[in-house]
């Protein structure tokens, strides 16, 4: 086929621009990537610490008296009230003594009465001349002694009736019951065998370390509301997590600090009281306890998933005017409304990725799509152990 000169000429300036379609056609899009401004906004500060509940009372229940375990009363784990029976001691030894006890005192009261007798005419003859002086010191003598020995047998048929009474061991609290440590049948030490423990539910205490720094900031709030932080620095609210994701944090009040620092390891144990009505918090059960810090400031929040990590340091991805991504590190700080503050680093001006930071490398562009984040986050992910870095 012949060509003539202006097909020649156009063929030949598109065989020109074939290689820059080529490239064109090969070059991706920037990757999208979801992006929002910081959060800025007043807080109050607070700080977290690692801590495990523990009951506000816990007994050993032993036995007051020794005898063989006659009878178990209550079921394992089950809840008891304060006064519930739980045990029975063979109690036939102690009937036996009871009546002893009770006729011993029956005697020596009836003995009294003739002491009393005695001494009355003893003291009618004396004032007549028929009786001597001695003779009325002498009923005086058994009368006093009749006394003293109504006395001791009301004292034995009391311990007789106590022991009797504690040959039924009751419930000295309310609260959960463990198992059974000794089966019926056994014999019972008096004041050692320990045959269960009881531990109160509601309210449940919550105890927890802090460092001497932190110390020194509660402190200071302690006083500024007047009181001791020793005794619960004017009940500063506090807010507990647990492992469960789905349950709320807990509300409750600071009410006790120890009254040194340990030597060892420079920190100082604090207690906090939780109302506990669903019996949810359990003794032993592990928690995250945030306690306010400070007073309010302005802070900037950004979500966990918008930090990554470069090598031993914190970065957000920040996305400029034409698209180009570039790193900024970051100190962060506790977590607040679902946020983590970001105590250095950033001034919330700067748009950042939250969401596809995979997509995103230093120095590449990205295809930014802009939303805004909500004051307050309620779908924020579980914390992670170490989200908190650099504080």
């Amino acid at each position: 086929m012949a060509y003539s000169l202006r097909q020649i000429l156009a063929l030949g300036c598109f065989a020109a621009f074939l290689p820059l379609i080529a490239e064109a056609q090969q070059a991706p899009a920037p990757p999208p990537v979801t992006v929002a401004k910081p959060v800025v906004r007043d807080v109050v500060d607070s700080d977290e610490f690692i801590g495990r509940f523990e009951p506000v009372d816990e007994v050993s229940v032993r036995s007051r008296v020794g005898g063989y375990l006659q009878e178990i009363d209550f079921t394992d784990g089950a809840l008891v009230k304060q006064g519930d029976r739980l045990f029975v001691i063979d109690q036939r030894p102690f009937v036996t003594a009871l009546n002893q006890a009770n006729a011993a005192l029956e005697a020596s009261k009836s003995a009294l009465v003739f002491a009393d007798a005695q001494y009355k005419r003893a003291q009618s003859l004396a004032s007549s001349g028929s009786q001597s002086a001695q003779t009325l010191d002498d009923r005086r003598r058994e009368f006093d002694s009749a006394q003293a020995n109504v006395r001791g047998a009301q004292a034995a048929a009391d311990r007789a009736a106590l022991d009797m009474e504690y040959t039924e061991i009751t419930a000295p609290l309310s609260g959960r019951i463990d198992r059974r440590l000794i089966s019926a049948g056994n014999l019972v030490q008096t004041d050692q065998t320990v045959l269960t423990t009881i531990v109160s539910l509601d309210p449940i205490d919550f105890y927890f370390d802090v460092d001497e720094r932190r110390l020194l900031n509660f402190a200071d709030t302690a006083r500024k509301l007047g009181k001791d932080l020793q005794q619960g620095g004017g009940g500063l609210d506090v807010a507990v997590t647990i492992s469960d994701p789905n349950a709320k944090p807990f509300k409750g009040k600071l009410d006790f600090a120890e009254n040194r620092i340990d030597n060892e390891s420079g920190t100082i144990r604090l207690r906090a009281r939780f109302p506990n009505p669903d019996l949810v918090l359990q003794p032993g059960l592990f928690g995250r306890i945030q306690v306010e810090a400070s007073n309010t400031y302005q802070a900037i929040l950004v979500p966990d998933e918008a930090i990554g990590a470069d090598q031993n340091e914190r970065v957000v991805y920040v996305v400029g005017s034409d698209g180009t991504v570039s790193t900024k590190p970051v100190r962060p700080g506790p977590r607040l409304y679902g946020y983590r503050v970001i105590r250095e680093g950033l001034d919330g001006t700067e748009t950042i990725i939250v969401n596809g930071l995979i997509r995103a490398r230093p120095g590449a562009k990205v295809t930014p799509q802009m939303t805004e984040l909500p004051k307050e986050r309620t779908d924020a992910p579980p914390e992670t152990a170490g989200a908190e870095s650099g504080q």
